[in-house]
């Protein structure tokens, strides 16, 4: 299948590459279907783009390839809501806001997007977690 984006140009994905977030996204909330493509140029980064909204994108990454002692527990309600059976269906994803200065490149460790890779079900949630900031540098 392809999608255009108005930023990123013509996409090919598979329907495996669609992730569903039953609750939108805080501040895309109408938003419900995305798709996560590799940035294989710019690993290890990946592209959640709006299947229905060709100007919305978002830059993730895992935050493990960047901090070893990220920990997250995840509520009952977010496992229930993602149908998780086992921790190797879950795959967590922090945004990333980038900046011309590398160095002020930073990633959200405090609302990680949490997806469900057999069912492809996604959600942000927000950690209770003072240790987590919202703009945590990379580097």
């Amino acid at each position: 299948m392809k999608f255009i984006s108005k930023v990123h140009g013509e996409m090919k994905y598979e329907e495996n590459d669609i992730v569903t977030f039953n609750k939108g996204i805080p501040g895309f909330n109408d938003l419900k279907k995305f798709i996560l493509l590799d940035l294989d140029e710019y690993e290890p980064f990946k592209l959640l783009q709006s299947l229905e909204d060709d100007e919305i994108s978002l830059i993730l990454t895992s935050p493990y390839e960047f901090f070893n002692d990220y920990e997250i527990k995840l509520s009952e309600d977010t496992i229930e809501n993602l149908e998780i059976q086992s921790s190797e269906q879950v795959m967590i994803l922090t945004t990333v806001t980038l900046n011309s200065d590398v160095k002020k490149i930073t990633t959200n460790l405090q609302g990680p997007i949490v997806i469900n890779t057999s069912n492809n079900i996604g959600e942000q949630i927000i950690l209770d977690n003072a240790k987590y900031k919202v703009k945590s540098p990379l580097i």
